[in-house]
């Protein structure tokens, strides 16, 4: 087989693996900010008068209360623009409120417009905004073979310690338990499906 028969699947491969290296350190979900794709639905749905724009994005036990608010909000903002503002303001805080507690997701209020998510987060938006994965690829394999790397030689740097030495061989030991547990994240990451949420962490 030919070199570049194998690229396309190590690619594929690499890819799965790396978007358990990326959660595993630290993952945003970034359906709770203003620039969200929750919110864009919202204010999509406001404008339109369109309800259903934003029900996609809650369990079915809760279009009611959904429905309800986004009535509210369309009388509430015909009053004048701050009037406005704080109907739409109160609507997107029902509708992620709503969705993330229907994905098992705690709500811990909007956060603000162009906030740091990491890398991977705009990628994969970017991937569906233009069509195509070949960036979003790079970076996942990128930061696979980084972080797998990295364990790599931290082990085996520890690999020679000296059988005398209990201290450098717990070292080792540590170093070795981090290793094999980063590799079986990867592994499970790639071969179960993904989870609705993570939780979020400082980046």
């Amino acid at each position: 087989m030919t070199t570049r028969k194998l690229v396309t699947p190590l690619i594929g491969v690499l890819t799965l693996l790396a978007v358990a290296a990326l959660g595993v350190q630290a993952a945003f979900a970034h359906c709770d900010g203003l620039d969200g794709p929750v919110v864009k639905a919202a204010k999509h749905a406001l404008e339109t008068g369109n309800v259903n724009l934003v029900l996609i994005w809650v369990q079915p036990k809760d279009e009611p209360e959904i429905r309800t608010s986004f009535r509210q909000a369309l009388v509430v903002r015909k009053q004048g623009p701050e009037a406005q503002a704080l109907a739409d303001r109160s609507f997107f805080e029902t509708l992620v409120r709503v969705h993330r507690a229907g994905e098992g997701a705690p709500y811990t209020g909007l956060k603000p417009a162009g906030r740091n998510l990491g890398p991977a987060i705009p990628a994969a938006d970017r991937a569906l905004e233009t069509g195509a994965t070949g960036q979003l690829q790079d970076l996942l394999a990128n930061s696979l073979r980084r972080g797998l790397q990295e364990h790599f030689e931290a082990l085996s740097a520890l690999r020679g310690y000296d059988p005398s030495d209990v201290a450098a061989g717990r070292r080792y030991v540590q170093a070795y338990v981090e290793y094999i547990h980063y590799v079986e994240r990867l592994h499970e990451a790639a071969t179960s499906a993904a989870a609705n949420h993570y939780a979020e962490a400082p980046h």
